[in-house]
């Protein structure tokens, strides 16, 4: 998560240490996965079409990934304004991408329902590491449900095991229909091996948040990527009652 440098964990909630942190370290940087690890679930989940919110974006390029492979719509927000101004810079001739500096507990620029799908890969993970973290977390989940249409996906990317997450997930008012998918951490022993297990296939969960003999919890060669589905129908759209009716032939 931090390149091997020692921070403190109260300061991840910060815009001042984020743009300390961009302005000492411009170099991209993809938290926990790249978008080769994670593109069997991301095509699995989120449609090329999706109009899509990338929380906590920093200057990761898993965003610059996607729309090479064909996505067309990426909103990309942080709380940092220095990464998001030589992101702006960096992607100025790529209109898939935009990019925006938003706090992901305060999400007023969005309207509700405005997109189909968020990705997360860290962002939760680094707002648990930070002051007030229940309350940040669950500031920033009742934001993503809010701007999420009704159906999308809100796909979790973390180092958080079910008996450390599902608790926020489940959390009031909450009702996601959640399916968790379990991947090796690139460069540890797990990645190496050989397995028989297909990423895209689900991990059963059981109701005390164990994984079965096959996964021991806190593993730190694991990432865990929980797929949230909004429960709900999307509205039917509302004409436009300005527009007059085609006259009749």
């Amino acid at each position: 998560m931090t390149k091997g440098k020692s921070h403190h964990p109260q300061a991840y909630g910060d815009e001042a240490y984020w743009d300390n942190r961009y302005s000492q370290d411009a170099g991209s940087f993809d938290w926990y996965q790249r978008y080769s690890g994670l593109s069997p679930l991301i095509n699995k989940y989120v449609a090329k079409t999706n109009r899509v919110l990338m929380v906590g974006c920093g200057n990761a390029v898993i965003s610059e990934d996607m729309v090479n492979d064909g996505y067309q719509d990426i909103v990309n927000i942080d709380i940092s304004q220095v990464v998001i101004d030589a992101m702006v810079k960096k992607y100025k001739d790529v209109p898939q991408l935009q990019y925006l500096r938003l706090d992901v507990r305060e999400m007023k620029l969005f309207k509700d329902s405005s997109f189909d799908s968020i990705v997360d890969k860290g962002m939760f993970d680094s707002l648990m590491c930070g002051a007030s973290a229940p309350y940040s977390a669950a500031r920033m989940l009742e934001e993503v449900r809010r701007v999420l249409k009704p159906g999308g996906v809100y796909m979790l990317i973390t180092y958080g095991d079910p008996r450390v997450r599902m608790s926020h997930l489940k959390g009031p008012d909450m009702n996601w229909s959640i399916v968790l998918h379990v991947i090796p951490r690139p460069g540890s022993k797990r990645a190496a091996e050989s397995s028989s297990r297909v990423v895209t296939d689900p991990v059963l969960l059981s109701d005390d948040g164990t994984l079965g003999p096959q996964f021991a919890l806190e593993d730190p060669d694991l990432h865990y990527v929980y797929v949230c589905t909004k429960e709900g129908t999307a509205k039917p759209a509302v004409p436009d009652k300005k527009k007059k009716a085609p006259a009749k032939k």
